[in-house]
């Protein structure tokens, strides 16, 4: 069957204007953030929280997550940056592209756990109301992997295809990895879009995480856990498609083989949590401006 076309990809995920380069990359990470923060808030405050607390929090949570996503790529994919032909400087190029997902809720936690404290709120009251907006963040910022021209799998002939383009820099270098690059219109090959995928596996996983928490009202750090365990499903059968380099644990990709305990780890987490919600009155602050400003009863 002849196929009429494939998905291309876009031409550039750069743009300049001046000496600023606006990348997309960056730019789709940023809308992420914003729209985690924003409806992150809404869904405290429908909870029983406080106005302004996800902001707050994302203060200190959203630097921490950002190196600690870095840094997992970084060490998950070592050889890029300090093996043969590589350059440790381009380990701290992050607008480049390469966050690692479980360094960024690792250490974005401990950044949380720090609002957490300040504010005086529980953590896992906390990760139920942002859990939903997290997972849709992330799969606003998988768009940016597709203007990078990364993150793809094998090649493949399926009418959802995706072109990855040859790319020019202003080097006169000519290579589909090319970042920086602009595309000379030439297909290099094509294969499946996975990061297309996980993005609209994450959307599923948010409609059903709003749906469970509606119909259950679940909480203590539940509904976080069904989000980790609901992401590291899918993670797992899209690694299972890359084609990319990867490090290796047992001959397992070391993103499948962190999928796979992070799964188990948050299921047990799920059953064994306390059932039901968390009282209002314990997501008021008890520390910090907002409870100095709270109205004596």
């Amino acid at each position: 069957m002849d196929v009429l076309a494939y998905i291309p990809s876009p031409p550039q995920g750069v743009w300049y204007v001046g000496p600023v380069a606006l990348r997309a990359y960056a730019l789709f990470i940023i809308v992420g953030i914003v729209v985690a923060i924003v409806w992150g808030d809404r869904r405290w405050v429908a909870r029983g929280g406080e106005k302004g607390t996800v902001l707050d929090i994302a203060i200190w949570a959203v630097p921490f997550g950002l190196i600690g996503g870095r840094l997992y790529h970084v060490m998950t994919d070592w050889p890029t940056y300090f093996g043969e032909g590589g350059d440790p400087v381009d380990a701290l190029k992050v607008w480049q592209g390469g966050l690692g997902i479980w360094g960024a809720v690792a250490l974005g936690g401990v950044g949380a756990w720090i609002g957490c404290r300040r504010r005086g709120i529980p953590l896992p009251a906390l990760g139920d109301a942002v859990a939903p907006a997290i997972l849709l963040a992330q799969a606003i910022g998988r768009l940016g992997n597709y203007f990078n021209q990364e993150l793809y799998g094998r090649e493949t002939d399926v009418p959802w295809g995706l072109e990855i383009f040859e790319r020019r820099n202003d080097l006169g270098q000519v290579s589909p990895q090319l970042i920086d690059g602009v595309s000379t219109g030439e297909v290099a090959f094509v294969v499946h879009p996975t990061f297309l995928y996980e993005a609209l596996w994450n959307v599923l996983i948010v409609l059903l995480l709003v749906w469970v928490d509606r119909r259950f009202r679940i909480g203590h750090g539940r509904l976080f856990a069904l989000y980790v365990a609901g992401y590291c499903a899918g993670r797992f059968a899209v690694e299972l498609m890359r084609s990319d380099y990867a490090s290796l644990i047992a001959g397992i990709r070391v993103n499948s083989f962190t999928s796979g305990l992070v799964f188990v780890a948050a299921l047990v987490y799920f059953f064994a949590a306390t059932k039901g919600r968390e009282d209002p009155a314990e997501l008021q602050s008890t520390h910090g401006d907002a409870a100095n400003t709270r109205q004596p009863e």
